[in-house]
């Protein structure tokens, strides 16, 4: 794999982890609130117009045009493992951005996933 390759990949890696922390940051500025009919309206519109999901589908957007270009040049086998990558990222950036918990078998766990990468991507 060569570098432009690595980079649209690492990209869209880092695009959807941050879609993921914006969607996150968008429903904690949200609260907690029940989907029901009578909420579909304005729990709708609250969402629709909360920046940080407004920002997260754009990442998202951009993520997936970045992505089409990625498989374009790495087989789909390689590629696709990758974006588990997006995990990590996300389990520290929700610790260091968001609080949230961070324990020793998450760190196992991550572990375990960066070890996957890397022999999939040597295969």
């Amino acid at each position: 794999m060569n570098l432009i390759s690595f980079a649209l990949i690492f990209t869209g890696v880092m695009l959807n982890a941050t879609a993921q922390i914006l969607m996150k940051a968008g429903t904690n500025a949200i609260g907690y609130f029940d989907f029901s009919i009578e909420n579909i309206v304005p729990i709708g519109w609250k969402l629709a117009t909360e920046w940080h999901i407004v920002a997260a589908l754009f990442c998202y957007a951009l993520s997936v045009v970045i992505w089409i270009l990625a498989l374009s040049r790495v087989p789909v086998s390689i590629a696709f493992p990758m974006l588990s990558m997006a995990y990590v990222v996300n389990a520290v950036a929700a610790w260091y951005l968001l609080g949230e918990a961070f324990n020793p078998t998450k760190l196992i766990g991550m572990g375990v996933i960066i070890l996957g990468v890397i022999i999939i991507s040597r295969a």
